[in-house]
């Protein structure tokens, strides 16, 4: 305990964070929060705006899928009761942590370097960086899975891919596919940081009226981030409940059938 308090307090004065930053910069934070209203609503500003919108929506999707699209044969590869050859399963694990661990900030200034500014650069980079995280997370919902049908696939024979694909994956379809809601969701946050950067949408509209200190606008961004923000919570939540595995309350869930054969209960 005592050592958990004095790295505690190590970081807090390590970062300077304390009550007295916060009062000398209340100046600042008071000019600032003065000049956000009232937000513009310029029609014009109103449609480039929705424009950016859609274009954050847009990018949040395309990473989505190309994170799937390499994330979800890593999880497979990595994840420990589906048993892939060792070296298959060392190097998924090695190239899902390099995927992660490199911020999507950094992925989109590479990117914006190779293929230029826009939302391609964005997608890129959000979409390795996503794909590293659902490599690690969907792997964690597999190897949670119930033993039994596992083991008992494995005594009739079966091959490592019949196992995961009949007994692994069956089981952790409601867990992957929330998860992949989640991940939709941070990518929506993501991609307004990394737009600041040149990435397109809501973030890059952001970094030119912090720019140019159009705070007025700025109001009106954050706004506009805000609300796309709880529209697409609202609707992962919506998809969750839909699927059985929205809200985690106990007996909401339905077991699914190859789960009640196997147990023999209807």
């Amino acid at each position: 305990m005592l050592t958990a308090v004095t790295v505690v307090v190590w970081s807090l004065n390590g970062a300077e964070v304390g009550v007295g930053p916060l009062i000398e910069g209340r100046s600042g934070a008071a000019r600032l929060l003065s000049g956000l209203f009232p937000p513009d609503l310029d029609p014009q500003l109103l449609a480039r705006i929705g424009q950016a919108t859609v274009e954050t929506l847009q990018i949040s999707i395309a990473a989505l899928v190309l994170g799937a699209l390499l994330g979800l044969p890593l999880s497979v590869l990595i994840a420990g009761n589906v048993q892939a050859p060792r070296y298959l399963a060392l190097a998924a694990r090695w190239l899902a942590m390099v995927l992660r661990g490199v911020p999507e900030l950094l992925w989109a200034l590479l990117f914006v370097a190779a293929v230029g500014l826009g939302p391609a650069a964005g997608a890129y980079a959000i979409g390795l960086h996503s794909a590293g995280m659902m490599a690690k997370l969907c792997s964690e919902q597999m190897e949670a899975v119930d033993a039994a049908p596992v083991e008992a696939m494995r005594l009739t024979g079966s091959s490592r891919l019949a196992t995961a694909l009949l007994a692994i994956l069956p089981q952790a379809r409601g867990t992957v596919a929330s998860q992949l809601l989640y991940q939709w969701e941070c990518n929506v946050r993501s991609s307004v940081v990394i737009g600041y950067v040149g990435a397109g949408g809501l973030g890059q509209e952001l970094g030119v009226a912090l720019h140019l200190f159009r705070y007025q606008e700025l109001a009106t961004l954050m706004a506009a981030v805000l609300i796309l923000v709880l529209v697409v919570d609202g609707a992962s939540v919506l998809v969750r409940r839909r699927m059985g595995v929205a809200t985690g309350l106990p007996g909401e869930c339905e077991r699914p059938r190859y789960q009640r054969l196997w147990t023999g209960r209807s």
